[in-house]
């Protein structure tokens, strides 16, 4: 049998309305020597029917699944069942150009560098104000999701040799930055590559802005309680009602000052649950 090069590995949790182009795309890849396992975290929704439903249309397709306990973990439990000796971790809500993954491992294989990632990210679904409003928010004009000085080097690994990934011992479990664990405990970054094109789904309705911001609000902060307290205030009613009419003139998107008053609302609830709690993500 031949062996199988590249192994793709996708945490899904939730995620039946997305995982369907998800695995599609990755299904057209001009690369063929490509496994590609979901490790189901739990849902509650369709998404194993619906994952397995695909399994006639899509031959290298492997399904695993565990109790919810968060995406680095349903990494882990992937690469522990991959083949490939290179790992590419993506997430349910992206979709490929059909040369992402030749682009994406093409110097781990000329063994320029052991880990890589792309900064070709663009948002697919950016006709819709709510998902527009996420960028503007991060200061991103057009659809591509990173600004054009973003480094070439980066903490997130998209593509690793298997051999690196074991020999760090996985991802470590946490919130908003687990996928930065590799890199902490390994001592370098990912390199970026060229052309490896991938669209990401920004979230594109006020509940769910609500909700990504804040997650990712329960992250440590800098400097202690100084840094909590400074966050508290940039998203308080006031500050956010200030910016979001600055930004909604620069960006000529009235709406903008809804989205701000409700991503600054989910941040602020965010930080002060994880202070009460004192539980916060890595």
């Amino acid at each position: 049998m031949k062996r199988i090069k590249v192994s793709v590995i996708i945490p899904v949790y939730n995620e039946e309305k997305e995982i369907t182009d998800c695995l599609k795309s990755l299904a057209k890849q001009t690369i063929k020597d490509v496994e590609i396992i979901v490790v189901d975290d739990g849902s509650s929704d369709s998404s194993v029917r619906t994952v397995a439903n695909l399994k006639s249309q899509i031959s290298n397709l492997k399904i695993f699944a565990q109790d919810h306990a968060g995406p680095a973990m349903a990494r882990n439990l992937g690469a522990k069942h991959a083949r490939g000796e290179t790992l590419v971790f993506v997430d349910a809500d992206m979709t490929f150009d059909k040369n992402f993954l030749k682009e994406l491992v093409k110097p781990i294989v000329k063994s320029k560098t052991k880990g890589t990632f792309s900064k070709y990210e663009y948002v697919s679904n950016w006709d819709n104000v709510w998902a527009r409003c996420w960028n503007y928010n991060q200061n991103l004009r057009g659809r591509i999701r990173l600004p054009d000085n973003y480094p070439d080097k980066q903490k997130v690994f998209r593509a690793i040799l298997k051999s690196e990934f074991e020999r760090a011992g996985g991802f470590e479990k946490g919130g908003y930055t687990d996928d930065y664990t590799l890199s902490d405990k390994l001592g370098y970054k990912a390199s970026a590559v060229n052309g490896a094109k991938f669209y990401h789904r920004n979230p594109d309705c006020l509940s769910e802005v609500y909700r990504q911001s804040k997650w990712s609000a329960k992250r440590k902060y800098k400097f202690g309680i100084l840094g909590v307290l400074y966050s508290l205030f940039r998203s308080s009613i006031p500050i956010s009602a200030i910016i979001g009419l600055a930004k909604s003139a620069a960006y000529r998107e009235p709406n903008f000052i809804i989205f701000k008053v409700i991503y600054d609302g989910g941040a602020f609830n965010g930080i002060l649950e994880a202070y009460i709690a004192n539980k916060w993500t890595k």
